[in-house]
């Protein structure tokens, strides 16, 4: 048909969005439609979504707009933010994000859209760029051993107070010490955290640490206000009384003060925003966290870890992994799914680039603006408060209003909420005109001071601002790999080397059942990078920051029509951190009314891990709820549960789509029965995917909904983080949502502690999720749910013959992810879910989620984003293993000479002058013809997990170790 044959109309819709990030086209939709034996997509929805809880409009958010359209409405947005110079600090600084990282990692798709590397053979680039964060780490704070990154410093120094209580050897100790020296937002945090578990927190001078009974405390260095104290001997008093002693400190001021660990800390946390990550109004930043070895088992979060390959070579791989919640569950050390692996590769590389010549020549700059700055105003008259700092000076004024008016008018953000004073924090973009600037908001236009002589005196005077006795002697990232790649083309180089090492979505589909690995569209990246989002400071005043809460709040009411619920929260910075909100949320609600007895959580046995972990942080007891063999919730096991705790009944956490990946046709039902019992019902939002413009969570009956925007709203992965888990509530839960101490959030409770440290989370990656909604709009947003439950039907009918698929719904229909059963393959062949998926690799795969939520199993989840081609190559590669399996299953391959057993094969395997197996090489890398089109080369083989976690080194190995002999 022509052009001419269409309206102008019409050509101008063809071009929308929908196209672009669904997958197959209408041909392809048709074609699958055949195969899965329905006439239609709303065919198909009515023999899969019971009718019961189908929605009978569509949704509010408005019809997709093009790309072009979308771009420019965000950019005239944005354009409302007023970016002023901002030295508010209180952990948040300006920062230089070395161009060849901002373009080669932060808006890389080979970086941004990989998985948490849970199949480290084919993640070993940012699994050494997390080990080198993870050095960065532990040479700044001085301590043994440290995670490959935390949520934010709040929340991080939350985790610090939970492993004291757990490590302390002052039992009978149950409160936990806050200095009052500490930023406010991470006392927000602490103390939310600590009133869900029982804790009392006491909070004074840091020098009356030791005159409590506490099995831990919280020190600032340097202090919230700037101040840089000796804490050794108030470390040494809390520990003398069998307390833990964790430390926040500025991961910048490191470079040039003595390390926590030095002074005798046993934690040591922070952000590592300042290396090199934009301020974003809040997020996403790296938290980092170190702590002594002794306390390697309690540590929160994940661990990078040395082991080896089968070729004995040194390969790295996510350490302890029994410490998790996928694993311990409600005994897990935390509920946290996903770390900010983006960001703290960003800072790893910052580091790389700049290493410690560079670091130390940024770090004494801002210190000696510092410097400058004080001696002007001292000059002037003016007083400080402290008489140490490094970058940060807190000054008495007397008329502050005005000071602040002043300063606004001259685009300057100064920090406000001391009494009777200001803060002016410096960093890395710091310029000699803003010193300028600043002296004349502080003592007057006229002030005449100039950089060169305020230099010259502080060169005669000698800086004594940093105490000698605190002054860092010891050396910093001493390792091959910060001092080798400090020209442009070098760093180039070695991104990309790292990058080679990795499969992403820009490689292939990863089909991961529960992760929902779908387009992260580029139109949808744009504007993270942009100015106006990325350099506003979190605590900026409510009037500059119009553009984000205009963003935000749009956002917030499509999330609201999408999910059917009556308010929205924006603050949980990741899934996990959603369900601790959204328990919170229930527990208050609770005992707002008289009820906080009720302390039972009812959930699962087929439950994600963070479920039970999650009510675990709220002080809930878990029990499980049975399931019935087609996966379904026993709702007679439900109902004699929620009789037996009676009115200790809490919720219940309950995922929909199910996760064996069907629609029970129970779900109101099971809504119901809590609800007789008074209890809340916590609808895990991981599935989302499977409910947009079909069916919303509000309309099905549940209280509370975390949304994963890493999943269902297109915010990437990042290798495993960032992600974005704000909560949707019902009306009667809305007074109980988190609000903040520094900016008050009007649409959340009034007395509400805060989750994280930011008022609106990781803020600068909402914009991908605004856009991804207003390209997609109502009806696109409906078909991409269609299309992901066509695609995940396709698979599993496709498959049918070969693979037992576990669990099937009404007409023998999945939801968006299907489970595959291995267990009779396994019997028959000793060929095991993990031979199959290290195989995958070999055909350019990353394997589907591996024994999860049923044990030798595959889930597999093709989401709408996969063209038929995609997903006919995989189910090719699906088909062609199960024949190999055969051979091992018959005899004709020894059970562990095959390629199943040595997968996956590298290319030292492939050009090894010994190759003496009894398959050939051909079959080894190029097991069907579809592979040589996009070959991906595992770096390593396949890893020896017990080895790593026996030998365990989680810090940069030489660089001869990588040389094969």
């Amino acid at each position: 048909m022509s052009n001419s044959s269409f309206t102008l109309a019409q050509l101008e819709q063809k071009n929308a969005f929908v196209r672009r990030h669904i997958g197959p086209g209408e041909e392809e939709i048709k074609a699958m439609l055949d195969v899965v034996g329905a006439d239609s997509l709303d065919d198909l929805m009515a023999q899969t979504v019971p009718a019961g809880i189908q929605l009978d409009k569509p949704i509010n958010v408005g019809e997709g707009a093009t790309e072009v359209e979308a771009l420019a409405a965000l950019k005239a947005v944005a354009a409302k933010n007023k970016i002023n110079r901002s030295f508010i600090g209180m952990g948040y600084y300006d920062t230089h994000v070395p161009n060849v990282i901002l373009r080669n990692v932060l808006e890389n798709p080979g970086w941004y859209t990989a998985y948490t590397p849970y199949q480290p053979e084919i993640a070993q680039g940012r699994l050494e760029a997390i080990l080198n964060f993870q050095q960065v780490t532990i040479d700044l704070t001085g301590l043994e051993l440290a995670s490959a990154s935390l949520l934010d410093e709040g929340t991080a120094a939350a985790e610090a107070m939970a492993l004291a209580k757990r490590v302390s050897k002052n039992k009978k100790a149950n409160a936990f010490f806050i200095a009052d020296d500490v930023h406010p937002q991470t006392k927000d945090v602490v103390e939310t955290r600590a009133e869900m578990f029982g804790f009392g927190i006491v909070t004074g001078p840091a020098e009356e640490a030791a005159q409590h009974d506490v099995f831990g405390a919280l020190l600032q260095y340097p202090t919230t206000t700037g101040e840089i104290k000796d804490i050794r001997d108030i470390i040494t008093a809390v520990q003398a009384k069998k307390g833990i002693v964790a430390v926040a400190a500025d991961l910048m001021s490191l470079v040039m003060l003595k390390s926590p660990g030095e002074l005798g800390a046993d934690v040591a946390l922070g952000s590592a925003q300042r290396f090199g990550v934009p301020m974003g109004y809040g997020g996403p930043h790296a938290a980092f966290f170190a702590t002594r070895d002794a306390f390697k088992r309690s540590l929160p979060g994940r661990i990078i870890g040395v082991s080896k390959d089968t070729r004995d070579r040194p390969a790295l791989r996510m350490a302890l992994q029994t410490r998790e919640q996928h694993i311990r569950r409600e005994k897990a050390n935390s509920n946290i799914c996903t770390a900010q692996v983006l960001l703290a590769n960003m800072a790893s590389f910052y580091a790389v680039y700049h290493g410690p010549k560079g670091l130390k020549t940024i770090a004494s700059r801002i210190h000696r603006f510092a410097d400058i700055l004080a001696t002007g105003l001292t000059l002037k008259g003016l007083a400080l408060r402290h008489n140490t700092w490094f970058d940060t000076l807190t000054v008495s004024v007397d008329n502050k209003a005005s000071v602040l008016e002043k300063a606004y008018a001259a685009g300057l953000n100064l920090r406000a909420d001391i009494d009777g004073a200001v803060g002016i924090s410096l960093d890395e973009t710091t310029t000699r005109d803003d010193i300028l600037k600043l002296l004349a908001v502080l003592v007057g236009d006229d002030h005449g001071l100039d950089i060169e002589t305020l230099d010259a005196e502080v060169t005669t005077q000698g800086s004594q601002s940093i105490p000698a006795e605190l002054t860092r002697t010891s050396d910093i990232l001493t390792h091959e790999v910060f001092n080798q790649y400090h020209s442009e083309t070098e760093m180039l180089r070695y991104i990309k080397s790292l990058e080679n090492k990795d499969l992403a979505l820009n490689h292939s589909m990863i089909s991961l059942g529960s992760c929902t690995m779908k387009l992260n569209a580029t139109a949808e990246m744009i504007p993270v990078t942009w100015a106006e989002f990325g350099q506003m400071h979190p605590f900026a005043p409510l009037d500059q920051a119009q553009g984000y809460q205009e963003m935000i709040g749009e956002l917030s009411d499509w999330l609201i029509s999408i999910t059917g619920y009556d308010a929205l929260c924006m603050q949980p910075n990741s899934g996990a951190q959603g369900e601790y909100a959204g328990l919170l949320a229930i527990q208050h609600y609770h005992e707002s009314r008289g009820e906080g007895h009720r302390d039972v959580c009812l959930i699962p046995s087929s439950a994600h891990g963070t479920n039970p972990a999650s009510a675990q942080m709220v002080s809930l007891k878990v029990v499980v709820v049975a399931c019935d063999k087609n996966g379904n919730v026993d709702l007679n096991d439900l109902r004699k549960k929620a009789e037996e705790v009676g009115d200790n009944l809490s919720c219940a956490m309950i995922t929909y789509p199910s996760t064996h990946g069907v629609y029970e046709e129970t779900i109101r039902e099971i809504c119901d029965i809590v609800h007789q019992h008074g209890g809340q019902v916590y609808m895990d939002g991981a599935n989302m995917n499977a409910q947009v413009g079909i069916t919303a969570p509000g309309f099905i009956g549940s209280d509370v909904s975390h949304l994963n925007l890493h999943k269902t709203f297109c915010i990437p992965h990042g290798g495993g983080g960032p992600g974005m888990g704000p909560i949707g509530v019902k009306s009667h839960l809305a007074p109980f949502l988190p609000n903040h101490s520094v900016v008050n959030i009007d649409t959340s409770g009034k007395d509400c502690g805060a989750v994280s440290a930011a008022p609106w989370g990781s803020a600068s990656i909402l914009p991908i999720s605004y856009m991804y909604i207003k390209m997609m709009g109502a009806a696109g947003l409906r078909k991409a749910t269609e299309v992901a439950i066509l695609n995940a039907n396709y698979v599993a009918k496709s498959l049918e013959g070969h693979f037992d698929v576990l669990y099937k719904g009404r007409n023998g229909r999945v939801a968006h992810e299907c489970i595959i059963d291995l267990r009779p393959l396994k019997d028959a062949s000793g060929v095991s879910e993990m031979d199959i998926a290290k195989r995958l690799n070999d055909y350019g795969f990353h394997a589907p989620t591996m024994s999860f939520p049923v044990a030798g199993t595959l889930m597999i989840e093709p989401t709408e984003s996969e063209a038929k081609y995609e997903l006919d190559r995989f189910v090719e590669a699906m088909i062609s293993i199960r024949k190999e399996i055969a051979k091992v299953e018959s005899g004709e391959w020894d059970a562990t000479d095959n390629p199943l057993h040595n997968a996956p094969h590298t290319l030292a395997d492939i050009c090894d002058s010994d190759w003496n197996r009894s398959y050939d090489r051909q079959l080894a890398a190029y097991p069907v013809p579809a592979v040589a089109r996009n070959k991906f080369w595992p770096s390593v083989n396949r890893i020896d997990d017990v080895y790593g976690d026996r030998n365990l080194m989680c810090s940069c190995p030489a660089i001869e170790s990588y040389m094969e002999e």
